[in-house]
């Protein structure tokens, strides 16, 4: 956390939500429920909009008034529809002032019962509570067995941090600028701007206050045509080794046009295309060997059967089809033990597929994993 700053929310089962995938993308097997500890446990760490909905840091509150106020809350919100709307949010939170921490369905457990379970985001109070949460007037210090939020008031909350006094909009931006740089190690200005969704013209006026303080440098990076800036804390390894499923919302895969420039890898989430017109499938991870991306994977987690699924798998043209198959099926057998799967099913619909299928049976043959392959 100290190095990506930010953690993207994303609640999608399919595999599992995205941000645990992003840690263990790093860190390997650990205990999610260490990490739901360390994050809603102790006031270091809260639910922020910073690159999108993420975890950031406690410290980052004074950083992020900026952003609470110019919060806009949904033009089409349905709790616009209620005559008293305005008395509505008041009601919302004095009753939350009174009672403590309370959930969506704190507020509406009868009508919860009685609304299609699709019509989640059409609940007033859940409109409510995020305006509220939106503006800084409520934080969140846990989530529910089903990712459901809940909600209280920013100083109990963060006790350490909610009475700071807020920061500059420029400094701010400057702030966190210097921290993007760090967590990216070379970008462009529009890299940069990306990982905290600054406007081109607040990321120029930051990056040139951290060009004169000597935060970042600007160098030329071959191939790349617009100019590039280097953190001061940024290392060159001798080596990049290893391999990682990366998560769809991995900060490595926030700007595509820098995923490209890095990797020659262009990538696109296609869970909301429908399925004829999806190319690689529905939740595809990138798949890292070393310091390249090599190849794509359309996962599942068939909890029900306890089975991975590895609905379509790809190697990119550039790459060692057998290497990549070889290392592949290595980090699946790693993610299903994580995952508490038994065993792994990889859809043969291609030459590479079928080549992931035999890596994984010959690793399971070889004592590799208590993992079976199917």
């Amino acid at each position: 956390m100290d190095t990506l700053h930010v953690l993207q929310l994303d609640f999608v089962n399919v595999l599992v939500p995205a941000h645990y995938l992003v840690l263990w993308s790093r860190l390997g097997g650990y205990d999610i429920e260490r990490f739901r500890r360390f994050v809603y446990g102790a006031g270091d760490y809260t639910e922020h909009w910073a690159h999108e909905a993420c975890i950031v840091p406690a410290r980052y509150w004074p950083l992020l008034a900026y952003r609470r106020a110019s919060y806009k809350p949904w033009a089409s919100s349905p709790m616009r529809t209620l005559a008293e709307w305005k008395r509505f949010l008041q009601d919302v939170l004095a009753r939350i002032h009174e009672e403590g921490a309370l959930s969506v369905r704190d507020f509406e457990a009868q009508a919860a019962r009685r609304r299609n379970p699709k019509d989640w985001h059409r609940s007033p109070a859940r409109h409510a509570l995020e305006q509220h949460f939106g503006h800084g007037r409520l934080s969140v210090p846990q989530r529910l067995p089903g990712f459901e939020r809940v909600y209280d008031l920013p100083h109990r909350v963060l006790p350490a941090h909610h009475d700071l006094p807020p920061v500059d909009a420029r400094q701010a931006r400057r702030m966190l600028l210097v921290d993007a740089a760090a967590a990216l190690g070379v970008a462009t200005r529009r890299d940069l701007a990306d990982y905290f969704r600054m406007s081109a013209k607040d990321a120029t006026v930051a990056l040139n206050d951290v060009l004169e303080e000597g935060e970042v440098s600007e160098v030329r990076v071959e191939g790349w045509a617009e100019p590039a800036y280097l953190s001061r804390k940024a290392r060159l390894p001798r080596r990049i080794g290893g391999a990682s499923l990366m998560s769809p919302f991995d900060p490595l895969t926030w700007c595509r046009p820098r995923l490209e420039r890095l990797f020659d890898f262009h990538y696109r989430l296609e869970i909301y295309t429908p399925e004829a017109r999806r190319r690689w499938g529905y939740y595809v991870l990138p798949f890292r060997l070393g310091d390249r991306l090599v190849g794509r994977l359309d996962l599942k987690a068939d909890r029900a059967a306890r089975t991975l699924s590895i609905r379509r798998a790809y190697a990119e043209e550039h790459a060692n089809p057998s290497a990549v198959a070889e290392a592949m099926a290595a980090e699946l057998t790693s993610l299903a033990n994580w995952l508490g799967l038994e065993r792994l099913r990889v859809d043969r619909g291609n030459s590479f597929s079928r080549m992931l299928h035999n890596a994984a049976a010959g690793q399971t043959k070889h004592g590799g994993s208590p993992c079976r392959k199917v």
